[in-house]
């Protein structure tokens, strides 16, 4: 009995041992690759006393055929939106064909910080909208060069119908207008353009005065302060009025004095016009020194014949600076005065006879004034005073051809 056991045992043993063996010839028979792409088997590299190494194929560069040229062709940015900065608003000018598809968007859904379209060109296919550079959701902010004010253009397309569908993308377009913060000027303080500050100051009866160096046409700012000697310096002041009555203004008193880098030298100086508005240098130095006749009452002009002192080549002038409602007619402290040689003193506007007393002091009455002091500001109701300095204007001791 136990030997038939046995012999049962070793039959099943040398059964299994041909089935395996029948199915390792019938895999290599159809050579199945295990693993990773390129993998050997690894008994058969144990066997040849190789170790096992894989790697991912090498990138496959191609490149472009002889006498072919590849360009990159970067989109021009969509021209459907113009805009343009001014001193107080911003205007956007919208084509209707907003996204170049050739259909046309309806105005309605169309807002600059959410104010709507202003106005609609059906010829042009074009949208208006405007905007104060502090409404329509302004956003400012500065650096160290510029005020930049940003505003939202947005384009917010329904659905259709209920469907809850959309054939058209919104839009968001970012606007910004930059204003720089620095202002060169050789004219004086620069002018308010805004209303609340101009009313501020007209209110609390504050006036601008200031005063420049032209060119002989008397309408173009002279950019240069070079002078030759003998030439004709033209000097023009005028007062900001704001919403003030009509006002004239003269020019009181000019004193001329040496410029350096420290300032003026207080100790030397030459008034070639004072006694309220007595121009004298053409009576002190025969020069053709003299006002000139008017444009506008709220400016004044004035021709002065290039000087320089002995010691310096720059000068600085301060000129006191009157304005008095037109309406009130002139007298011998509100006149321009001009001296011309062989003739005498001329005045501007009104009668010769208010300039008799720029030869001795002139004072508030027509008479004028003969005790020989000379008279400070005349305070009478509706003055308004302020100074005024121009310089260094540099005279170099060439005279003119």
């Amino acid at each position: 009995m136990g030997l038939q056991l046995v012999a049962v045992g070793l039959l099943v043993l040398t059964a299994l041992a041909s089935l395996s063996e029948a199915q390792h010839q019938q895999h290599g028979d159809q050579n199945i690759p295990w693993g990773k792409p390129g993998q050997t088997d690894q008994t058969e590299q144990t066997k040849q006393g190789k170790q096992l190494q894989w790697r991912f194929p090498a990138l496959i560069i191609v490149d472009p055929p002889p006498g072919v040229t590849v360009d990159i062709v970067i989109p021009p940015p969509p021209d459907s939106i113009n805009v343009r900065c001014e001193e107080q608003k911003v205007l956007v000018e919208v084509d209707m064909d907003f996204f170049g598809t050739g259909r046309m968007i309806n105005p309605e859904l169309l807002s600059l910080g959410g104010c709507p379209v202003s106005m609609v060109d059906n010829n042009a296919k074009m949208l208006f909208l405007e905007s104060d550079l502090h409404g329509c959701g302004s956003m400012s902010h500065t650096t160290d060069g510029e005020l930049i004010y940003a505003l939202t253009l947005l384009y917010s397309p329904p659905t259709e119908g209920g469907t809850g569908i959309v054939r058209e993308s919104p839009a968001v377009v970012g606007i910004e207008c930059h204003y720089p913060r620095i202002h060169q000027t050789m004219v004086g303080p620069l002018i308010p353009l805004w209303t609340p500050y101009s009313a501020k100051r007209a209110r609390e009866e504050y006036f601008l005065f200031f005063m420049f160096l032209m060119m002989d046409d008397l309408v173009t700012v002279r950019e240069t302060t070079d002078f030759k000697l003998g030439e004709m310096i033209y000097i023009q002041a005028t007062v900001l009025q704001f919403y003030h009555v009509p006002l004239r203004v003269y020019v009181d008193n000019c004193v001329a004095k040496p410029y350096n880098e420290e300032g003026s030298d207080s100790s030397v100086s030459y008034a070639f016009i004072d006694n309220h508005g007595c121009m004298k240098d053409a009576q002190v130095t025969g020069s053709s020194s003299r006002f000139l006749k008017r444009n506008r009452d709220d400016t004044i002009s004035i021709m002065l014949e290039a000087f320089r002192f002995a010691d310096s080549d720059q000068i600085s002038i301060t000129c006191t600076l009157k304005a008095t409602p037109v309406s009130r007619p002139p007298d011998s402290a509100h006149k321009a005065c001009s001296y011309l040689p062989g003739s005498g003193w001329a005045i501007l506007e009104g009668s010769d006879s208010q300039c008799r007393c720029c030869d001795s002091t002139c004072s508030g009455d027509d008479g004028g004034s003969d005790d020989g002091k000379q008279q400070g500001p005349v305070s009478e109701p509706g003055d308004m005073w302020s100074e005024a300095t121009i310089g260094p204007i540099r005279v170099n001791k060439k005279r003119r051809n």
